[in-house]
């Protein structure tokens, strides 16, 4: 075929939606990129245009704008000519150079591993897509183009386009609603991969559609009398099943073969959203439906604008999947967005309903992108949003909410507002009190209860599956592990001070400047965090602030001359937050004699002074922080107590009565048997002191049975 015929071929496609001014825009992008091109071949030995020709040409069967075309031309030229952005600006405009750069594959980035390359390539995709969502249209005809000619390049690089093909561009084209596109990409990612299991489906399939045939037709038969009977418009058309998609159901699921291909699927297209609930009470009365298949995706739309009813018949002894939807909601679960994109011309703003969809898609991705650390946790956090089961829960005001499957009240609270999530205490669920934990479903109306100071806890990790709640729920840890760590570094840095004789307020800025400078960090605030987190020691950075230069390098094993020792004891409360935690070894109380070790990064641990993982030398010893407790404390703490007592019958429930007389509260009871006369019960009980813990074994104690209780310290 001459070049001529090719791009007129493509023209004639764009005659049918756009005027002779635009086509003839996209023809001199055409000529524009065959020329710098020249002299370029694909491995396929074909000349390089025919790859941006194809692209533009499917992007023309999405009846795409002008401009998205262009670029669709133009998308390599950047990175494979050395043609700069603003050439391309100059000639065609902003806009498309803008498209084309977007679009650009980002190679000049060295990446360190693979996962990361995918990431962060995904992260920069994401970002053009806020900018403009045709960036993606064009990049995923792309990708659609290179996966239809992989055939001629080398066996790893198969490899990895496939796989992150299947990884990335299809889950991306199915959340923008493509289906045609992400059905296609599938196979072509599939038959890449595992081109032998590709094989002998497709091979299976063809053999049973054989032997199927006349049940289809049965089927197809009594549909179509039973919608003319009715005066029902509608167009009947088998639907094939996808090769990947048999593969994932044999292989997650665990469906065998026929399992899976004894359903018959039907698309029923008809004209009016009320021939659907029509044409679905017709069909109800042919066949049996199979209780809880039906699927109402009209009046609750998925998140990328699908709709359609879905509903599973029982007749002739075999399963019948049936989708019914109108021409429009054919056209769009086909094309999705690229179905409503309306370029803004000189008469119309108009956006969509599923642009408007998808635009809240795309600023919620911005959002985790700005609180995210790094290109990886980015996309664990985006992979969760892109692969969504969808459940539709309602507000207390009847607005419905979509959250991916297992997705919990904290999830909810998050989708509506950080602050919302942040502030969460509670929530009911169908006005009952429930479990912040706890998963929703589909339909149940969702209220979250919030309290003012209110802190997110490092627990809800465990449980939430939106990328939008796990990377809010850490960004206010960092927050508050910051505050904290300030708070605490500055306690430490004061006591130590104290011991050299001097106070913080009385250190020069110029002397925190050069304690900073030596020390190598940004500022004075972060040397303070790094004491609070146990990266740093107080009292060197406390004999720097107060020798200056010369205390710098000394050595910190005379540690009896720093004045640590004399610096007096620091208060604990028990509530301090993320940074002072309670060593599980020895589980000091109120009342203990204790001190704190630093652990390097995740601030203080308290022992008992008792404790047997203590340093044992000189050194190690000074290097503890001396501790006292504060004198109000109400909170409670874990004890582990070890009673040894006869067997008798009820003797456990006495032990835990007793416990409970004394106003402990007991978090697990474990019993050993030591022979058949005597026995062993290990119990951890909340206390708020040594006081409370003494009432609290000298009731246990008072038991006959009990020969003796001692607190286990390990």
């Amino acid at each position: 075929m001459s070049r001529e015929a090719t791009v007129e071929d493509l023209t004639s496609v764009l005659g049918s939606y756009l005027d002779n001014n635009r086509i003839n825009q996209v023809r001199r992008a055409y000529y524009y990129a065959e020329q710098a091109h020249e002299g370029q071949m694909r491995k396929s030995g074909d000349r390089y245009i025919t790859h941006p020709l194809a692209v533009a040409g499917i992007l023309a069967n999405l009846k795409l704008d002008h401009q998205s075309l262009m670029a669709a031309m133009l998308h390599d030229v950047i990175e494979d000519t050395g043609i700069p952005k603003d050439a391309l600006a100059e000639q065609f405009g902003d806009d498309v150079a803008e498209l084309v750069d977007g679009v650009s594959k980002l190679t000049q980035i060295e990446f360190r591993t693979r996962a990361e390359a995918q990431a962060e390539n995904f992260q920069k995709m994401t970002l053009a897509m806020a900018r403009d969502i045709r960036v993606i249209l064009v990049k995923l005809a792309d990708r659609l183009h290179n996966m239809r000619t992989l055939g001629p390049m080398p066996y790893e690089k198969r490899l990895r386009i496939a796989t992150e093909t299947l990884d990335i561009y299809a889950p991306i084209a199915n959340r923008l609603g493509m289906h045609a596109v992400c059905t296609e990409l599938e196979d072509l990612g599939f038959s890449a991969l595992y081109p032998m299991r590709s094989k002998y489906i497709a091979k299976a399939v063809d053999k049973l559609r054989g032997s199927h045939r006349e049940i289809i037709d049965d089927i197809r038969g009594k549909l179509e009398e039973k919608l003319e009977e009715r005066g029902l418009p509608g167009k009947i058309m088998g639907r094939e099943k996808h090769l990947n998609s048999i593969y994932n159901k044999m292989k997650f699921k665990h469906k065998s073969f026929h399992e899976i291909m004894d359903v018959y699927a039907f698309r029923i297209i008809t004209e009016t959203e009320d021939d659907c609930y029509r044409i679905l009470g017709a069909v109800h009365s042919l066949y049996k439906p199979l209780p809880g298949r039906f699927k109402d995706y009209i009046a609750m739309p998925k998140a990328n604008g699908y709709q359609s009813l879905h509903t599973t018949l029982f007749g002739m002894h075999v399963n019948i999947e049936i989708q019914i939807r109108t021409e429009e909601m054919e056209h769009i679960a086909n094309n999705g967005i690229a179905a409503h994109w309306m370029y803004k011309n000189e008469d119309s703003g108009v956006t969509t309903v599923n642009q408007k969809r998808v635009d809240r898609w795309v600023k919620g991705l911005m959002e985790i992108q700005e609180r995210a650390d790094d290109s990886m946790e980015f996309i664990e956090h985006v992979k969760v949003d892109l692969f969504p089961d969808e459940i539709y829960v309602f507000t207390p005001k009847g607005r419905i909410m979509e959250l991916p499957s297992g997705a919990t009240p904290v999830d909810f609270a998050y989708a509506i507002h950080t602050d919302i999530g942040n502030a969460a205490v509670a929530c009911r669920i169908n006005r009952n009190l429930a479990s912040l934990s706890q998963p929703l479903q589909s339909g149940q109306t969702v209220e979250v209860i919030t309290a003012p100071g209110a802190r997110p806890n490092p627990a809800w990790l465990s449980f939430v599956v939106t990328g939008k709640a796990r990377s809010s729920i850490r960004h206010a840890l960092k927050t508050r592990q910051r505050a904290e760590s300030l708070e605490l570094g500055r306690t430490l840095l004061k006591r130590s001070l104290k011991g050299f004789g001097a106070r913080l307020s009385d250190i020069s800025d110029a002397q925190k400047q050069v304690v900073v400078n030596h020390n190598q960090v940004n500022n004075f605030d972060d040397l303070v965090s790094d004491i609070g987190l146990g990266n740093r020691m107080a009292y060197l950075v406390a004999r720097q602030l107060v020798s200056g230069t010369e205390g710098m390098d000394q050595s910190p094993a005379n540690l009896e001359n720093t004045g640590e020792g004399k610096s007096g004891a620091v208060t604990i409360r028990g509530t301090e937050g993320l940074l002072v935690k309670f060593a599980s070894c020895c589980k000091p109380i109120p009342g203990d004699p204790i001190v704190g070790v630093m652990d390097s990064g995740n601030g203080m641990v308290i022992h008992s002074d008792t404790c047997s993982k203590l340093p044992e030398d000189s050194e190690g010893r000074a290097r503890l922080t001396h501790l006292k407790w504060a004198k109000d404390i109400t909170d409670e703490f874990s004890v582990e107590l070890r009673v040894e007592l006869e067997r008798q019958r009820g003797v456990i429930a006495e032990v835990a009565n007793a416990v409970a007389m004394a106003d402990g509260n007991i978090e697990r009871i474990g019993v050993e048997e030591q022979n058949a006369k005597f026995g062993i019960v290990n119990l951890v009980v909340h206390v708020n002191g040594r006081r409370h813990l003494a009432r609290v074994m000298r009731r246990v104690r008072n038991i006959r049975a009990v020969t003796h209780i001692g607190r286990v310290r390990h």
